[in-house]
């Protein structure tokens, strides 16, 4: 079975490679796909609209360009990962999940053990909740090559 997974989430570690790699040394037939994951680019997405001397309204504009992205993204995927970090608060992400939540499209979530209280209603919608990028190999592994 082929898959395409939406990468959501958390942007300042490497854990969309570790995925991306783990499953192409497993042979699997899987397309990525993420938010833009360059900080800067994404602020400045909404740029092209016009100068903006306030940064709410700098950040609405990219927000709503970035969102076309997103949005395209999660309604075409079969299933997204989306990781939760321990130093910034991802709301983003959360907003992802609930967005698969409505769609039911399935989601992962990933994200260590000090973040399941302020997850736990994230976690509730999820289909599996991995603590490493490797368990999320194993999961994506075992739904493709299973007969």
């Amino acid at each position: 079975m082929k898959l395409n997974v939406y990468l959501s989430g958390e942007i300042h570690s490497d854990w969309r490679a570790q995925i991306i790699e783990g499953c192409q040394k497993e042979g699997l037939d899987i397309s990525f796909s993420s938010a833009v994951t360059n900080h800067d680019a994404s602020d400045a997405a909404g740029d092209g609209l016009g100068d903006e001397q306030n940064s709410f309204w700098r950040d609405h504009k990219s927000a709503k360009v970035n969102a076309i992205r997103i949005k395209h993204l999660i309604e075409n995927c079969d299933l997204a990962v989306i990781r939760f970090g321990e130093k910034y608060k991802q709301w983003n992400a959360a907003f992802d999940a609930g967005f698969c939540a409505a769609l039911g499209k399935s989601y992962i979530t990933l994200h260590d053990e000090s973040l399941v209280h302020a997850l736990k209603e994230v976690d509730g919608a999820a289909q599996a909740w991995a603590q490493t990028p490797a368990q999320v190999v194993d999961i994506l592994k075992y739904l493709t090559t299973q007969a």
